[in-house]
């Protein structure tokens, strides 16, 4: 019986070192290598292919000086302001998210940085509970640690959900513009932005007032909005 227990104990412990050590290699590659597909692209396409939905992955690569700057900012002005000086952690965001998390009695999750949204899509799934949270937050400090700033947001640009199996900059802005993201204008890049929370609702409300409007509290932040060192070089 003892040596029952001491294996129940032990499986957890043993796949959560596994996972993480599976996760830290991939992270390193990542710093050079773009991944072939994260982990929400297949979870999503499988969702899809579950709901009987004839859904194709558009996903295509760009390098980070391909990107419109205006993305970049509206972007960070949307669900980041302090993605250039942050560790990986929005440590007000947190609390603000814990508080309504006890108060609701269910995990809604919020206060998620770029860096720990990027760990989700790289690595995680939709589920909300604290063991993923914590997950996620172990990630994005492993990431944060070894990877620089530009190379997240890279990442990062390169695998937003944005509608129906459309991932990245570079396929929506064709999806949605018929032209290369970098080329998109402050205007295209906050409508864009404005879909980031909620894509696939967006994508069946497509003239939903609440994108209207976070469309233009967007674009008034953008002017504020603060890029990595290199960005401004």
């Amino acid at each position: 019986m003892f040596r029952i227990i001491k294996w129940l104990i032990a499986l957890p412990v043993g796949i959560f070192i596994f996972f993480n050590a599976y996760v830290y290699g991939n992270i390193i590659t990542y710093r050079a290598v773009a991944p072939h597909r994260t982990a929400f692209m297949s979870m999503r396409m499988k969702q899809f292919e579950q709901e009987g939905r004839d859904v194709a992955l558009d996903y295509r690569w760009v390098p980070y000086n391909r990107i419109s700057v205006n993305l970049k900012k509206a972007l960070i002005a949307s669900e980041d302001a302090n993605f250039a000086e942050h560790s990986g952690f929005d440590w007000n965001g947190i609390k603000y998210a814990m508080k309504r998390n006890k108060q609701s009695g269910e995990v809604k999750g919020g206060g998620s940085t770029i860096s720990q949204q990027l760990a989700k899509n790289l690595f995680l799934n939709e589920s909300r509970s604290y063991i993923r949270k914590g997950e996620e937050a172990a990630i994005t400090a492993m990431m944060e640690a070894v990877t620089d700033k530009d190379r997240i947001f890279e990442l990062y640009l390169n695998s937003i959900e944005w509608h129906y199996g459309v991932f990245g900059a570079e396929a929506a802005s064709q999806y949605f513009y018929k032209k290369p993201a970098s080329a998109l204008t402050r205007q295209q890049a906050a409508k864009l932005t404005a879909r980031v929370p909620a894509p696939l609702f967006y994508a069946d409300h497509p003239k939903s007032k609440r994108m209207h409007n976070k469309t233009n509290i967007i674009l008034r932040r953008m002017g504020s909005a603060e890029l990595p060192e290199s960005d401004m070089d």
